[in-house]
């Protein structure tokens, strides 16, 4: 990384300066209509740059969910590169929600474009699947690790659906036995112990995503086990709208609790423009005192 701080170590400076909330900015047509704003790309970009001015200076973390802009074309795309910017302008880590996921050549490009210094998607970290193993995405992980951004693996996700695939045990595997949901989550804590310097590490670049409203013990993840250093990040969809209760965040994570990011969404963004900023402050404190 020549020199350059890592994302593990972005991400434990931004816990100790704004706590563990992650603002998401999902700019669906029924939020925008709430704002008051066109269900166009203008109208995604003016919500995505007031959340980004709401949220700069009282949370460190914002995630934009790509398919809102995606789904308005090129100009959605040049919509989200400005978002994009603003945040990282403003010094806040950037979560880019995309959810990609491939093999070779193709998975490759996908982390060229989303976390290449000096792209205009460029940003702190981007979510991926592993479905085709997590060997797939190593080359990813590679250009994470050198470019000091970071990766969250989709591991247990708390939509029904997914259960059957990610506790399935895997079978001809150097991790037979396990479910894919564990196995993903063991790899990448394996992945980031490995790392040259992963004793000066306070907190791994690469994460999982463990939804709050999952079952994990169901799912093949141990969080009763003493965690490998260093701490393994854990995006943790599922609380406020999703039912999820951040005062129960330490028994819901055991072991995995010192690495969560608490992302929420629409218990924010439905407090509206004006009542965002407060919204997120009120929301900052309360998952500071529930890891009190």
């Amino acid at each position: 990384m020549n020199g350059a701080a890592s994302f593990g170590e972005r991400l434990h400076a931004a816990f100790t300066a704004w706590g563990r909330l992650c603002v998401g900015i999902d700019p669906h047509a029924a939020l925008l209509d709430r704002w008051g704003l066109d269900d166009s790309a203008e109208g995604a970009r003016e919500f995505g740059l007031r959340v980004v001015g709401a949220a700069a200076g009282r949370a460190g973390l914002v995630k934009p969910q790509v398919a809102f802009y995606e789904r308005h074309g090129a100009a959605g795309y040049v919509a989200l590169e400005r978002v994009l910017a603003e945040a990282r302008d403003a010094g806040m880590l950037v979560i880019a929600d995309v959810k990609r996921g491939d093999i070779g050549t193709s998975v490759d490009a996908y982390g060229e474009a989303w976390l290449r210094p000096g792209s205009t998607l460029e940003s702190d970290a981007m979510t991926i699947s592993a479905y085709q193993g997590l060997g797939s995405i190593e080359s990813v992980m590679r250009r994470a690790d050198a470019a000091g951004k970071g990766l969250f693996v989709l591991s247990a996700t708390s939509n029904p659906e997914a259960a059957a695939i990610q506790r399935a045990v895997l079978q001809q595997s150097s991790r037979e036995g396990d479910t894919v949901a564990g196995a993903i989550c063991a790899g990448v804590a394996a992945w980031n112990a490995a790392r040259d310097d992963a004793a000066d590490r306070p907190l791994g670049s690469i994460g999982v995503v463990l939804g709050a409203t999952v079952d994990l013990a169901a799912s093949g993840i141990d969080t009763s086990a003493d965690p490998i250093a260093p701490t393994l990040p854990v995006l943790a969809p599922g609380f406020g709208h999703q039912g999820a209760d951040v005062r129960d965040l330490d028994a819901i994570y055991g072991s995995l609790a010192a690495g969560v990011i608490v992302s929420e969404s629409r218990s924010l963004l439905g407090e509206g423009p004006d009542g965002l900023a407060e919204a997120i402050v009120r929301r900052a404190d309360e998952i500071g005192a529930a890891r009190v």
